[in-house]
């Protein structure tokens, strides 16, 4: 039975979320702090989390930010009464795996949970490494190895570079890899992933300034050209 983690400090959505959820044969359960999320995480393991930005001790991004840092592959969908664009490329900068604004219909919810939990959270399955000059990528352990220097990789930038690797010395567009790699509806602009690849390219490239392998094609999108 999947295990789900509710860290929401509202008593009454908690109550309604679990009755819920465990009708649709998921195991729940619940912390009303960021605090008490965190330790449940790593005492239980839960295989989704959902997770509220306003809780009264510890933001819910810190704890996104913090959890996604431990363990990459956790999946989270965060839950905010705010909606505007820049509260969702936060939170999906940070990690998050899902965004869903207040309020929300439990139908929805449960459409993204499961979509969630369907998603294959090893990135690369088929390829879990690949050098680039110097730069070795392993998508398994979400780093990158350069020389004795290892950088950790967040999920969002391990979800593009196994999408460009699939796609190698193929253009990618924009859109391609905001629909791949997000799957929802409510994606943020295409400036998220302008932000990413720039990340990316200080990890990987020997001059980020002029890159070698993670290419922009003008107009399109980007292209990674192996050696």
């Amino acid at each position: 039975m999947e295990r789900i983690l509710i860290i929401e400090d509202d008593k009454k959505l908690i109550r309604g979320l679990e009755d819920f959820f465990q009708t649709q044969g998921y195991e729940v359960e619940t912390a009303g702090t960021g605090k008490k999320g965190m330790e449940l995480v790593r005492q239980r393991a839960p295989d989704l989390i959902i997770l509220d930005i306003m809780l009264p001790d510890i933001s819910g991004l810190d704890v996104c930010r913090q959890l996604k840092g431990e363990i990459p592959s956790l999946r989270i969908l965060v839950l905010s009464a705010k909606g505007e664009e820049v509260d969702k490329v936060i939170g999906l900068e940070i990690g998050a795996d899902d965004y869903l604004t207040k309020p929300f219909g439990v139908r929805e919810l449960l459409a993204r949970t499961r979509a969630l939990l369907r998603r294959n959270e090893t990135p690369g399955e088929e390829i879990s490494r690949y050098t680039l000059g110097e730069a070795t990528v392993d998508l398994k352990s979400y780093q990158v190895i350069r020389g004795r220097k290892k950088m950790r990789l967040t999920t969002l930038e391990t979800k593009i570079l196994s999408y460009l690797i699939a796609h190698l010395n193929k253009v990618v567009t924009r859109n391609q890899l905001l629909n791949e790699i997000w799957g929802f509806s409510s994606y943020p602009t295409t400036r998220t992933i302008d932000n990413l690849v720039l990340k990316l390219r200080k990890k990987i490239e020997p001059d980020p300034g002029n890159p070698k392998y993670i290419l922009t094609v003008y107009g399109a999108g980007y292209k990674l050209v192996g050696d």
